[in-house]
C-alpha cells in the first residue's frame, strides 16, 4: 500500500497522472508451459490471428507483427521485458504475448493463465465493493468515517467522508509502513494496516487533493468489512471476481505465491545488477529510492483496499464487467467512472510521453481518467518490486490494454506509451 515514505517525484510522474496505463482480460487456462531455449521467444494463441475482426477498426499497430508487437518483442529479447501484453478489441482478443518465466527456479513460462502482482492497479476492487454496498442502501457516499469505523481522530471521524476518500481529497496523512516486517497470516495483516489507518492525522481541509494517502485505500476497505461482516479479501473474491468470471486472480497469501505454479514470481533488480526472486528472499529489498528496501513477498497477503493477482485475460473481463451491468447498475457504473477533478501536471511521465494537456486529466474513484487524442481512457497501473501492472480501457473504440510484468527494470512508461499511440493513433 503506498506510504508517505513512496510517495515522491518519481512515483507521481509514473501514478501521480492517474496510474493511467492499466488492464486485462479473460483466463486462457493454467497448462504449464516448459522453458525452452531462449526466454524471450513468445507464446501465443490463435486469437493472434484476428481474422474476423473488423479490418477498419482494427488500427495496423495494434496487430500481430505490428509495431506495438515489434516494440515488445524486442524489449523481451534484451531481457528488459518479461510478462504479458494484450489487446482486446469488442470482446476479441488481437493480440496476446507471453514472455521470459513466472519461476526461474522451477522453469515455468509466462502464458495467459499466469497470474502477477497488481500493485496499485488493484485499488478500484475497493472503490467498486464500496459503490456496491452504496447502489444497495448499505451505505452512503457523504457517509463520515465515524458512521461506519470508531478509533479515528474526532475530525477524521465526523468531517471526512467516503467520497472524499475515493476521490483523492481527504486531506489526511498517514504514517509509514514498516516495510522490513514479515507477516505470517491474513488476521496479523489485517490488525497492522486497521491499526495503521488509525494513525492518519487530517493535515488540510477535506476536499484537498491529496498525494496517495494509504488511509484513502486503507479506510474503504475497512468500511466494506465493518457493513458486510466479511474480511475485504472475501468480500471482493465473492462479489467482484467470481460475478466477473475471474477464476485466475485472487488475494493470494504468501505460502500459495511460493508453491502454485500460476502465480508469477516478482524479480527485483538489485544494486548490483543481478534479479532476485521477492518471495524466496525475503531479506532482499528494491534498491529504488521510491521504493527503497520493501519486498513485496514479506506480507503475508495483500493489505485490504491493495493489490492482489491477476491474469491478464481476467482484467480484460473486469473491464467489460464495468459497464456491463456485471458489477454495478448503469448509474452507479456511471458515477465509479465519472471525473471528478482536475489533475494538476505532474512535470512527466506517462502525462509528458503523451502531450495531453494539464487538464486533460482527472481523477475518479481510484481509477484516473484521461483525454487522449479526443478520447477518453480509462485505466489503472501499478508499481512493486518486482512488479509492473497497467489496465486501459478505450471506451470510445472498444479496446482493452494488458500490460503485466515480473521485472520492475523495465521502461514501463514508453510501452504503457506504445500501447496508447497503437490504439488512438501517434499523439
Amino acid at each position: 500500500m503506498d506510504s508517505d515514505s513512496v510517495r515522491d517525484a518519481g512515483r507521481r510522474r509514473l501514478l501521480g497522472w492517474g496510474g493511467l496505463g492499466i488492464a486485462g482480460m479473460a483466463v486462457g487456462g493454467a497448462q504449464l508451459i516448459g522453458a525452452g531455449a531462449g526466454h524471450a521467444a513468445p507464446t501465443s494463441t490463435d486469437a493472434d490471428a484476428g481474422a474476423d475482426t473488423d479490418a477498419d477498426a482494427v488500427p495496423p499497430a495494434t496487430r500481430p507483427g505490428g509495431a506495438y508487437d515489434r516494440y515488445v518483442a524486442k524489449l523481451a529479447a534484451e531481457d528488459k521485458f518479461s510478462g504479458v501484453v494484450m489487446l482486446s478489441h469488442r470482446g476479441r482478443t488481437v493480440l496476446s504475448r507471453s514472455y521470459g518465466l513466472a519461476d526461474k527456479e522451477k522453469g515455468i513460462r509466462n502464458h495467459e493463465g499466469i497470474a502477477f502482482n497488481l500493485s496499485s492497479a488493484g485499488k478500484p476492487f475497493g472503490a467498486l465493493a464500496v459503490l456496491q454496498l452504496a447502489q444497495q442502501g448499505k451505505l452512503r457516499l457523504w457517509d463520515t468515517v465515524g458512521t461506519h469505523l470508531t478509533g479515528f481522530d474526532k475530525d477524521i471521524a465526523e468531517r471526512v467522508t467516503i467520497h472524499h476518500l475515493l476521490s483523492g481529497v481527504s486531506g489526511l496523512r498517514t504514517p509509514p509502513e514498516d516495510l522490513q516486517r514479515v507477516f505470517q497470516s491474513r488476521e496479523e495483516v489485517r490488525e497492522f494496516y486497521g491499526r495503521w489507518a488509525r494513525q492518519s492525522k487530517l493535515v488540510s481541509a477535506p476536499g484537498t487533493p491529496t498525494d496517495h494517502a494509504g488511509a484513502e485505500v486503507a479506510i474503504p476497505a475497512l468500511i466494506v468489512e465493518a457493513v458486510t461482516g466479511l474480511t475485504y479479501w472475501d468480500y471482493v473474491q465473492e462479489h467482484v471476481f467470481r460475478r466477473c468470471g475471474m477464476s485466475g486472480t485472487g488475494f493470494y497469501t504468501r505460502p500459495q505465491w511460493l508453491t502454485d505454479p500460476h502465480i508469477a514470481h516478482s524479480y527485483m533488480r538489485q544494486a548490483d545488477g543481478t534479479r532476485v526472486d521477492a518471495v524466496r528472499n525475503l531479506d532482499k529489498g528494491s534498491p529504488d529510492p521510491h521504493q527503497l528496501g520493501k519486498n513485496p513477498g514479506r506480507s503475508f497477503i495483500d493489505p485490504p483496499g491493495d493489490a492482489g493477482f491477476a491474469t491478464a485475460p481476467d482484467l480484460i473481463r473486469f473491464a467489460h464487467a464495468l459497464t456491463d451491468g456485471t458489477l454495478l447498475d448503469r448509474p452507479y457504473a456511471e458515477v465509479a467512472t465519472a471525473p471528478k477533478l482536475p489533475l494538476a501536471p505532474q512535470g512527466g511521465g506517462l502525462a509528458a510521453a503523451a502531450a495531453a494537456p494539464g487538464d486533460a486529466s482527472f481523477a475518479t474513484y481510484t481509477m484516473p481518467v484521461s483525454i487522449i487524442n479526443g478520447q477518453w481512457v480509462r485505466g489503472r497501473a501499478g508499481v512493486n518490486p518486482g512488479t509492473v501492472a497497467s489496465w486501459n480501457i478505450y471506451p470510445y473504440t472498444g479496446w482493452v490494454g494488458v500490460v503485466l510484468g515480473n521485472y520492475d527494470d523495465v521502461p514501463f512508461q514508453q510501452i504503457i506509451q506504445q500501447e496508447m499511440q497503437a490504439v488512438l493513433g501517434p499523439h
